[in-house]
């Protein structure tokens, strides 16, 4: 993994897209942080790319005004300038080679040449999935993809990477005919959340935990992706996608992999991912019965959040009235290796949900009851980490200890760690550390092709499943509960529950 006490080389970060939502909440508000950090070097330029035609001085008022918006009243005004002196912007149709991408590239040259900075480049494609391939080919048929003269160049691809197991390998290949795998990088903004790098060194990094980080001791692990808000304006893409789709193969495959994952053979960025892709290969794939028996689906129906009424899935803007979408997905998942054998992985995510809550629970085994049977203890308490990702980052251990008085008995006590109390409150939208990897070519937190592939490979059975067998009883689960009670079911058919950290 990276150092963090290295300044970026001089490049280029040019976004297709954007005018859209992700370069305002997201982007800029990391580049600036970025900065005020002095992680970006000072031949440094962005050049926004939209379908837009608009000057740069409007551009750059419109992304100050997003900046002054998200960053606040203590916003630096000299940072701003900054900025300013090294923001451009091009627009056009992103189909027409012959104008736009000529323009991109005089556009490129004359930033380079003004702001001495050397021709390394990286694209960011904050676009719908379906123009990345094409606009990947129209930067290289422009000259501005290949690696010459010691200079880089580098992609970023926003998530969904594909739609399932075909979608993923066509797109691949795709790529693959113009670009090296060391130019792409899979951006899955999760890995950015300090919590979520931190697994590693909690694993790692500490000798108490390791050693009990397996099938002797571990009874169940749970991830849990809860989400309170519905789908609000994102109906038109989500009736075609779906819980599983948006949530699975990526963000939640990936806190899999890092808490299943053996010890990499060092930190870089392809022994880390190499032992990644051995968990997903490792995951026992479903049959159609397992799917039957071993994942839920859920859509939300009308409730209540905060004590306010939400409308059913059915109901939302660009929402089929008839949709069998899923709002909801869980999964029992099986690891077929040595560490993990009869260890279940129990995943979950689902909007309208309690609660926006992102957590991984690893339950460990009780211990022996017999020293206790004399005594006033009815149950032991099961000792369990959980490791919480959002919205408060953090790690609580949960054991029993003594209550005191003359009798023998027990209650549960929590032990807990919190980033913001510890290291105080860092400005961060979990896109500074990928951006910054990506300047300095460390591609440990992104997925490599092998990973996306096999994560397509679970998932795809489950899919077509669902999809010959639509679901006859949505909506399934009231919006502002936790999901479908066939979720709770899949636990406690093993003599288990999930934990509920918000109520």
């Amino acid at each position: 993994m990276s150092e963090t006490n290295k300044t970026a080389e001089p490049c280029v970060m040019v976004i297709f897209g954007a005018t859209g939502d992700l370069t305002k909440r997201k982007l800029f508000p990391a580049l600036y942080n970025l900065a005020k950090e002095n992680f970006l070097p000072e031949n440094f330029a962005i050049i926004g790319v939209g379908r837009q035609e608009l000057e740069t001085k409007d551009f750059w008022s419109k992304i100050s005004a997003e900046l002054i918006e998200f960053i606040g009243k203590n916003i630096d005004k000299n940072l701003l300038k900054w900025f300013e002196e090294r923001t451009f912007y091009t627009g056009g149709d992103f189909d027409d080679d012959k104008k736009l991408f000529k323009d991109l590239k005089a556009l490129l040259a004359d930033v380079c040449q003004n702001l001495e900075i050397p021709e390394n480049f990286f694209y960011y494609l904050a676009t719908p999935p379906q123009l990345f391939a094409n606009v990947t080919e129209k930067i290289c048929k422009n000259g501005l993809g290949k690696q010459t003269d010691g200079n880089w160049r580098r992609f970023i691809y926003e998530k969904p990477f594909g739609r399932d197991l075909e979608s993923a390998k066509t797109l691949n290949a795709q790529l693959l005919k113009i670009l090296d795998e060391n130019q792409i990088y899979r951006i899955d903004h999760y890995l950015g959340k300090e919590t979520v790098q931190n697994i590693l060194v909690f694993r790692f990094g500490n000798s108490i935990f390791e050693p009990i980080w397996n099938r002797n001791y571990v009874d169940h692990v749970q991830i849990t992706v809860a989400e309170q808000l519905g789908v609000e304006t994102r109906g038109g893409y989500y009736d075609t996608a779906g819980a599983l789709r948006d949530m699975i193969p990526n963000h939640i495959f990936q806190l899999v992999t890092l808490t299943a994952m053996e010890p990499p053979v060092s930190f870089e960025p392809d022994a880390v991912r190499n032992e990644q892709s051995k968990i997903l290969h490792a995951i026992q794939p479903f049959t159609p019965e397992d799917v039957l028996q071993k994942a839920v689906r859920g859509q939300y129906g009308e409730g209540e959040i905060d004590k306010k009424k939400v409308p059913a899935y059915r109901s939302e803007p660009n929402v089929a009235p008839d949709s069998n979408t899923e709002t909801y997905a869980a999964l029992k998942l099986s690891i077929d290796n040595w560490r993990w054998a009869n260890v279940p992985f129990y995943v979950r995510t689902g909007k309208h949900l309690p609660a926006k809550h992102t957590e991984i629970v690893i339950q460990f085994k009780k211990a022996p009851f017999m020293l206790f049977r004399n005594t006033q203890i009815e149950r032991l308490t099961t000792n369990r980490i959980v490791i919480h990702i959002q919205p408060d980052e953090g790690i609580t251990l949960h054991f029993g200890a003594k209550i005191p008085g003359p009798i023998v008995d027990m209650g549960a006590v929590d032990m807990d760690f919190n980033y913001l109390d510890h290291f105080g409150e860092t400005a961060s939208t979990g896109y500074e550390r990928l951006l910054f990897d990506c300047m300095i070519g460390d591609a440990t937190l992104f997925q490599r092709a092998d990973m996306v592939e096999a994560s397509w490979r679970i998932v795809s059975p489950i899919l077509d499943v669902w999809k010959a067998i639509p679901a006859r009883d949505f909506p399934n689960y009231e919006s502002g509960t936790w999901g479908p009670k066939e979720a709770d079911l899949l636990l406690e058919q093993d003599n288990r529950k999930w934990k509920q950290t918000v109520d």
